[in-house]
């Protein structure tokens, strides 16, 4: 169970983009994430579309914040927590540099996401791990 518990949830919105991007919106000509998922006239008279990108955007921030929380965690599961979520990083940067489909805005998103899990995992790790210890930022002499 905590290998399942450290699996990276940023890992989902990779797994989906791929899956859309070269299964089902691979061959509908233009931009397949400028898509209208939904759209609604707002009070004011402006008209809001969501658009499968920005779709794709929300999950991953959704995702993130659940990975912040986990993140508090101490002990060996949030170490390979954290080294997951570090190859999923390289997943995205990799597959961002050298795949075609791969090279748009919202893929670059999710890519920061995905380094932002792994830049705030670490800090608030190490920041929980501190206060579990009682080190202090004084040395003890005065």
């Amino acid at each position: 169970m905590p290998v399942f518990v450290s699996i990276p949830l940023t890992v989902a919105p990779l797994l989906v983009y791929n899956l859309l991007a070269f299964s089902l919106l691979g061959d509908t000509g233009g931009d397949p994430w400028q898509a209208p998922i939904l759209t609604m006239e707002l009070v004011s008279g402006a008209r809001f579309t969501l658009v499968v990108g920005d779709l794709m955007i929300l999950s991953g921030l959704v995702l993130l914040f659940i990975e912040l929380l986990k993140a508090t965690r101490t002990g060996v599961s949030a170490l390979t927590d954290h080294i997951l979520s570090t190859l999923v990083f390289i997943a995205y940067l990799v597959e961002f540099l050298t795949v075609r489909a791969a090279a748009t805005s919202v893929f670059f998103t999710l890519m920061a996401i995905s380094l932002v899990d792994v830049i705030a995992g670490f800090s608030i790790t190490i920041t929980g791990a501190r206060r579990d210890f009682g080190v202090s930022p004084h040395d003890g002499s005065r």
